[in-house]
């Protein structure tokens, strides 16, 4: 038995990976809150996706407390792996999905935004959706790892997430993802603390950008909280015809 000591070590080294990755996408941030501020005050809507465990980050984005009202989750039952695990890995390699799942949910080219989650990116699935969002006009947020794509297969003629993204967080994963013990990992998945993470300072990106322009953007706020209910209401009402998981 330990005394939590390699805990403590790992919990050291994951938040000093998270504040190297905020200050390398310092830049990146910047410009990807000025592209959902723009798509918003558009009355766009912010297209979120992933497949398997980084659809994490495509919850994270959607009806959450401080998360931005205006955000549309593509999905598609076979991608999550607790419908299928082996099915959700053999659906993301699929061409041609993506272009499915893109005209069902009825993008808007030049108006809504897609923001992929993918920790690779080199998938078909991914890879796909973004390229399909360019060519219709839309601007692509990527949150993925050029470093894990770098040694990975390529399994989509058109590259990878982060070539096809107008622009990229990089999450800094290393590749296989995981990330204890150094040099040889076996275990603790680095993937979606950093998603959640980088999703995390996008949106605070995006309030104080807003706030600093006068622009007033569309807040989820907790219904556990008195008035919580109340102040989500004009929300479901404006955009719960458009985004079908909001009924």
């Amino acid at each position: 038995m330990t005394d939590g000591s390699h805990a403590r070590k790992h919990a050291e080294r994951s938040l000093h990976d998270l504040d190297r990755a905020a200050e390398h996408n310092r830049a990146a941030l910047g410009e990807a809150a000025k592209t959902l501020i723009d798509c918003v005050e558009a009355d766009g809507l912010v297209f979120t996706a992933g497949a398997g465990h980084s659809l994490a980050g495509v919850l994270e984005s959607f009806y959450r407390a401080g998360g931005l009202a205006a955000v549309r989750p593509l999905y598609h039952q076979d991608l999550l792996p607790l419908h299928g695990a082996a099915t959700s890995t053999a659906t993301e390699r699929r061409e041609g999905l993506a272009g499915e799942v893109l005209r069902e949910a009825g993008l808007r080219g030049g108006t809504d935004v897609l923001v992929v989650f993918s920790n690779s990116g080199i998938n078909p699935y991914p890879v796909e959706l973004a390229a399909t969002a360019r060519c219709e006009g839309s601007p692509v947020i990527a949150v993925t790892s050029p470093a894990a794509a770098a040694g990975a297969p390529r399994r989509s003629e058109a590259g990878t997430l982060a070539d096809q993204a107008t622009i990229v967080l990089d999450t800094m994963v290393p590749a296989g993802d995981i990330t204890h013990p150094e040099p040889r990992p076996a275990t603790a998945p680095g993937s979606s603390l950093a998603n959640v993470f980088l999703w995390n300072l996008l949106m605070v990106e995006t309030y104080e950008r807003a706030g600093e322009t006068g622009v007033s953007l569309p807040w989820w706020r907790s219904s556990n909280v008195p008035g919580g209910d109340e102040a989500n209401a004009d929300q479901l009402k404006h955009y719960g015809e458009r985004v079908p998981r909001l009924r």
